[in-house]
């Protein structure tokens, strides 16, 4: 069992990955398409070699044989994921009755030809039917909170524990991002997280409760959750996102719900984009975030976040929770390590870095370790003990 303290990185890991980062090699991508309908249309590849960019590399079409190739060059060792579109993730491959298929992964080792055969593209089939997955203490606080920092709005949910209407207990608050994706199958675009049904489980178990407020992401996410302008992305508006966090929405949850306000009880937490944005908040403002979950953070698209570390790390003193799944990238993996390592160095934060070598970039692994987050974050950590667990 790792031991807890002040000042160390606690890693709780399934299975060690080991890659070799200096090989380069090519990759030839043999495609063939069901589907007669789409033969002209062009297909793209998006993966972590692209950064899940769905109309970037097109591959180019074969008129011979209803054949797609594709040729891509300079790749080093390591796990690669991805999926075939036709442009847009309206536009993405499904299975031959319309339902999703799994990302495709590979290993690479060594120069490849892959062939693969697309049973079907989801915009050929009617909308899956979904169910309501949303538990009785969700509800939607408005469906268009004003964001005065951006000038748009928004759609929050918020999560109350069982038992706060009929007491007067105060408890922290959960700040979360992408809130279609958190409580309701319903209205998710690739799946939910489960929050609801684990938190009310683990309020049982553990009677450690707490509020959340979810935030639906909006058209310009990848903004929204940037601070930093990038060139393939266009202008950063994650700093005015946070101010909107600090100065709007979380004086409103003070103000209309029985919330514990210091650092210690705010926690932010995301996935992807949403980890950087999470990771820049605590950054910005440990004053207002003392607690983090930092899901898979999509740090390549923000590289200045090292440098923010070594500037701003040292005033974090909370617990930060990282997470990132072994199928997701071996580079998404080293920026991790990268930020966690330089945390520290620079501070005095309680940081637990988990990795998963079975994980891929989806909501099926954040929601598996969701509750492992969960259970550490809202710990009296000195007393706490990590349970080692099978994949």
């Amino acid at each position: 069992m790792p031991a807890i303290n002040q000042k160390s990185i606690l890693t709780g890991v399934l299975f060690f990955i080991t890659s070799v980062a200096f090989a380069q090699h090519e990759i030839f991508f043999k495609i063939k398409s069901n589907d007669k309908k789409h033969l002209a249309d062009t297909i793209y590849v998006a993966g972590t070699f692209n950064g899940w960019v769905e109309n970037k590399t097109p591959l180019s079409f074969s008129k011979s044989d209803s054949t797609w190739q594709l040729h891509l060059q300079n790749l080093k060792d390591d796990l690669y994921e991805f999926k075939f579109t036709r442009g847009s993730w309206g536009k993405v491959e499904s299975k031959d009755n319309g339902f999703d298929v799994a990302n495709h992964t590979i290993a690479l080792t060594s120069d490849t030809v892959f062939q693969y055969n697309i049973l079907g593209w989801k915009d050929d089939f009617p909308p899956r039917e979904r169910k309501h997955t949303v538990s009785k203490n969700v509800s939607m606080l408005d469906s268009a909170f004003f964001m005065p920092e951006l000038n748009r709005k928004r759609r929050i949910w918020i999560y109350l524990p069982d038992g706060y209407a009929s007491s007067t207990r105060r408890y922290p608050v959960m700040y979360m991002h992408d809130g279609q994706n958190l409580f309701d199958e319903y209205v998710s675009g690739y799946g939910e997280w489960g929050v609801d049904e684990c938190l009310d489980s683990l309020q049982q178990q553990t009677k450690n409760a707490c509020i959340v407020v979810g935030i639906d992401n909006g058209p310009k996410r990848l903004n929204e959750y940037n601070p930093y302008d990038n060139e393939r992305f266009g202008p950063g508006e994650g700093k005015a996102y946070t101010a909107f966090l600090v100065n709007q929405l979380k004086p409103f949850i003070d103000k209309h719900y029985r919330t514990l306000t210091s650092p210690q009880n705010t926690i932010i937490a995301g996935s992807s984009m949403g980890g950087v944005i999470s990771y820049y908040a605590v950054l910005e403002y440990p004053n207002v975030f003392g607690k983090a979950g930092i899901f898979s953070p999509a740090f390549w698209v923000s590289p200045q976040m090292l440098m923010l570390t070594d500037t701003l790390g040292k005033k974090l003193t909370g617990k930060y929770f990282f997470y990132m799944g072994g199928l997701e990238g071996e580079q998404y993996m080293q920026d991790m390590k990268n930020v966690t390592e330089k945390l520290g160095q620079v501070s005095d934060a309680l940081i637990y870095s988990q990795t998963d070598s079975e994980g891929k970039h989806s909501e099926v692994a954040w929601r598996k370790w969701f509750p492992q987050f969960y259970k550490w974050i809202m710990s009296d950590w000195t007393n706490y003990v990590i349970k080692e667990e099978d994949d």
